[in-house]
């Protein structure tokens, strides 16, 4: 029953809201490049910059949630290579594995989710989960994409025009300076807003996305992807909180949040740089799918112990 009942009060609606982006997008064909412009430049921005200008965690918690994410996505880097490396895999499929193994969904998927299991502080801690997988996925991710045919440096400045990345900054000069930005109405309204919108509009842009989605592809890599990034990574997590202090709600929130399906933006670089995009779509559609199993169980496990 308690299993049924995390189900239904935290991963069914957020089920029903993706269906309703499936069905727009079968019924309708929806601009889906629009829609991720819209999350990628506005949606998301404007809600990290509200959480992070009226949040209330404190400055060290912030900077560990921060490196606790690194770590996380450091060693599923080093545990996809170690695999790929045993299957003999070429670079170009070394690269494929890692990317759909090191970031995860934090925004479109783990912001709502966090919002419904633990609407306290959930939210709040995945912010920075958000802003540290959105520098990691245009730097690293972008580098390892292109590898496989481009070098040098220029494979990185996409992340400098992140506005998530920017939104953080301002929101920190905002606080540091104490710039009264929440009493001019014409600016806090619209950003409160666009901060509201950003669960059911992600939602149903991953539905979109998922329903555009060619989840073509052979078991036995993929099997190894979904693994490491749906068991892999909350074990990791798990191994992690307490070399970072965390604890109780906290903790749980933290290992949570690494067991996360394969991030969407995975498969539109992999499309970008021709990094075997068939398997790349084929990790987000499965781990999305799949994820509402292992994420209810990891739910249900955590409010039994």
């Amino acid at each position: 029953m308690l299993i049924w009942s995390v189900f239904v009060q935290v991963l069914l609606p957020i089920l029903v809201m993706m269906g309703v982006g499936w069905l727009l997008e079968r019924r309708c064909g929806l601009d889906l490049a629009t829609l991720v412009r819209l999350n990628i430049y506005l949606f998301v921005p404007a809600f990290i910059f509200h959480q992070v200008v009226s949040s209330t965690l404190s400055g060290s918690v912030a900077i560990r949630v921060t490196l606790f994410t690194a770590c996380v996505i450091a060693a599923m880097g080093a545990s996809s290579w170690v695999v790929a490396r045993l299957m003999r895999y070429p670079r170009e499929e070394t690269s494929a594995l890692q990317l759909a193994t090191m970031f995860y969904n934090s925004g479109n998927y783990g912001v709502p989710l966090m919002s419904l299991a633990y609407p306290g502080a959930g939210p709040l801690l995945q912010v920075f989960v958000v802003l540290t997988q959105n520098i990691c996925t245009f730097s690293v991710g972008l580098f390892l994409a292109a590898s496989t045919h481009h070098r040098g440096w220029r494979v990185t400045l996409p992340m400098l025009r992140q506005v998530s990345l920017w939104a953080v900054v301002f929101a920190l000069l905002v606080r540091y300076f104490h710039v009264p930005v929440q009493s001019w109405t014409w600016f806090w309204t619209p950003v409160q807003y666009f901060h509201d919108a950003l669960v059911g509009f992600a939602l149903v842009t991953l539905g979109a996305q998922l329903a555009k989605s060619q989840a073509v592809e052979g078991f036995s890599r993929l099997g190894w992807a979904l693994g490491l990034r749906l068991a892999g990574g909350p074990l990791i997590a798990l191994a992690l909180v307490p070399l970072f202090g965390f604890h109780g709600e906290t903790a749980k929130i933290m290992v949570l949040s690494s067991g996360f399906p394969t991030a969407v933006n995975t498969a539109l670089i992999a499309h970008e740089f021709k990094a075997d995009e068939h398997f790349a779509a084929a990790a987000v559609f499965y781990s999305t799918l799949l994820s509402m199993l292992t994420v209810t169980l990891l739910i249900t496990l955590q409010r039994i112990y």
